[in-house]
C-alpha cells in the first residue's frame, strides 16, 4: 500500500498557535501583524463547489472585481484538487488571467492563484516564480507564503521552506499552515511534532474538506508509525463525515490489509478506484489481489495503470512518483529510469530521489542508486519503504551489514509498510541473521 507523496494544496481560514520546533525552529505566533492583506482565501464556511457558484454569480454583476476573479481561480484549483478534474484547472487559469486583465499591476492575488495553479500542475519552478512575485507585492499575503512553501519543499529547498512556512504561521496559523509545517517535520523525521501540528490542523479546520484532509493525513502518519488502531480511528472518523472519500477508503484498506482482511481491503479499494482511479489506488488494489492469490486480476489492474500512463498530459514534469515505482517493479527499468530522471529534474525533492534510486536499482546501476537512496533519507524521514529500498540496493552492492540495518529499521518503523515488499523484507532479514 502506498501513501501519496505530495501533500495537496490547502487554502483555509484562521486559528492560533504557539510552536517550538526541534531540528527546525518555528517561532511563537504573536498575533497578526498590521498591514495590507490580499483577499484570496475562500470563506471558511463554504465548500469549494458552493463557493465557485457564489463567486460566479457575484462576478456576473461585478465583472470588474479583480480580487473576485482571483478568488474564483483559487476556488477552482481547490475543486480540481478534490475532483481530479483537469477542466477545473483550465477554468482557474481563465479566471486568474481575467483578474490580471482587470488589474495588470500590483495584483498579488492573481500571482498567488497562478502560483497555486502551477503547483497543482507540478510546475514547481513556475510556482516559485509566481509566489516570489506575490510576496514581493504583498508581504502580508499568507497564501503567497503557502505557495512559496510548497514550491520550496518540492524543489528540495527545505531550509527556505521552513522560513516560508514560519512566515505563513506568523500571518495566519490555520489548517493550511499547520499542515505544511507538519510535513516539514515529517520529512525531518520528527513524527511527534508532525502529528502535533497535523492535530492542530484538524482542530483549526472549519470546512468539511479541511477536516477530512487533516483526518486523512493523521491516519497516514499513524499508519506510517505502525499504529493501526489510531490510523483506523482517524480514517473511520473521516469516513463517517464523508463516506465516499477515496483517500479515506484507501487508508482504511491499508489498515484492513495489514490486519489480514484482504476482502475488506479489496472492497474499499474498488470503491475508491470506482470514484477516482488514480495510479496509487490501482497499485494498492493490484497488491491486494496479488496477496489474495488472484494474479490474473492483479495483472488486469496493472494494465489499467499502463493505459493511464499513456494518457495525454503525462509528461516529465507531471509524472507521479508512483509511475516511476510501478515501472521499476514491473520489469520496465528503462522507462522507470527515464521517468525518474525527468521527475528529478522537475521536482528534486527527497521522495523523488528515493523513487529514482529504486528505478536505478531496477536497471542494475546500484552505485548511482545508493547515492540517490542516501539523498532520499538525508533529512531523517521515518519512512519504512525508503529504508527497504536502500536495504536492497546495499545488498546488491554486497553490503550485508548495511542491508541488515536498513531492513531492521524498516520493520521497526512499520512492520505493515507494504503488502508487496513486506514478505521480502522479513525473509531477507532472516537470511542476513535477523535484526541488527
Amino acid at each position: 500500500m502506498r501513501r501519496r507523496w505530495l501533500r495537496p494544496l490547502v487554502v483555509t481560514g484562521l486559528a492560533a498557535v504557539t510552536l517550538l520546533g526541534a531540528g527546525v525552529t518555528l517561532a511563537p505566533w504573536h498575533g497578526r501583524e498590521s498591514g495590507p492583506t490580499t483577499a484570496v482565501a475562500p470563506p471558511a464556511a463554504q465548500e469549494p463547489d458552493a463557493h465557485v457558484r457564489r463567486l460566479q454569480a457575484h462576478l456576473t454583476t461585478v465583472p470588474g472585481d479583480w480580487q473576485g476573479w482571483a478568488a474564483l481561480g483559487l476556488a477552482r484549483i481547490q475543486l480540481g484538487r478534490i475532483t481530479y478534474d483537469p477542466a477545473q484547472y483550465l477554468a482557474a487559469e481563465t479566471a486568474l488571467r481575467r483578474s490580471r486583465e482587470v488589474r495588470p499591476d500590483d495584483n498579488a492575488a492573481a500571482m498567488i492563484g497562478l502560483g497555486a495553479l502551477a503547483a497543482a500542475r507540478h510546475d514547481f519552478r513556475g510556482a516559485l516564480r509566481y509566489a516570489r512575485t506575490a510576496v514581493a507585492l504583498d508581504d502580508y499575503a499568507a497564501d503567497g507564503y503557502g505557495v512559496l512553501t510548497d514550491a520550496y519543499v518540492e524543489l528540495g529547498r527545505y531550509d527556505a521552506a521552513t522560513t516560508a512556512v514560519q512566515r505563513m504561521l506568523d500571518l495566519r496559523p490555520d489548517t493550511g499552515s499547520f499542515a505544511r509545517a507538519s510535513y516539514l517535520f515529517e520529512l525531518r523525521g520528527d513524527q511527534r511534532r508532525a502529528v502535533e501540528l497535523m492535530t492542530r490542523a484538524r482542530e483549526s479546520a472549519i470546512t468539511a474538506d479541511e477536516i477530512t484532509f487533516a483526518l486523512t493525513h493523521l491516519g497516514e502518519l499513524a499508519f506510517a508509525a505502525g499504529d493501526l488502531d489510531t490510523a483506523s480511528a482517524h480514517f473511520a472518523e473521516g469516513l463517517a463525515r464523508d463516506p465516499g472519500r477515496p483517500a479515506l477508503l484507501a487508508g482504511r484498506a491499508r489498515v484492513a490489509a495489514a490486519r489480514g482482511d484482504l476482502t475488506a481491503a479489496e472492497n474499499d479499494l474498488r470503491a475508491a478506484t470506482d470514484r477516482l482511479p488514480t495510479v496509487d489506488h490501482l497499485m494498492a488494489l493490484a497488491d491486494v489481489l496479488t496477496a489474495a492469490g488472484r494474479p490474473g486480476e492483479a495483472a488486469r489492474t496493472d494494465d489499467l495503470i499502463r493505459f493511464s500512463s499513456q494518457l495525454p498530459g503525462t509528461t516529465g514534469s507531471t509524472t507521479d512518483i508512483d509511475l516511476v515505482l510501478f515501472a521499476a517493479d514491473h520489469g520496465d527499468a528503462r522507462t522507470a529510469v527515464a521517468r525518474g530522471r525527468a521527475l528529478l529534474a522537475a521536482r528534486p525533492s527527497a521522495p523523488v530521489h528515493t523513487a529514482y534510486a529504486w528505478a536505478l536499482h531496477a536497471a542494475g546501476d546500484d552505485r548511482a542508486a545508493l547515492t540517490h537512496a542516501d539523498r532520499g533519507l538525508r533529512l531523517g524521514i521515518q519512512d519504512a519503504r525508503a529504508h527497504y529500498y536502500r536495504a536492497m540496493i546495499r545488498l546488491a552492492r554486497h553490503d550485508r551489514a548495511g542491508a541488515r540495518a536498513d531492513l531492521t529499521r524498516a520493520l521497526h518503523l512499520n512492520p505493515y509498510f507494504s503488502l508487496r515488499y513486506g514478505p521480502s523484507a522479513r525473509a531477507t532479514l532472516t537470511e542476513l541473521g535477523g535484526p541488527a
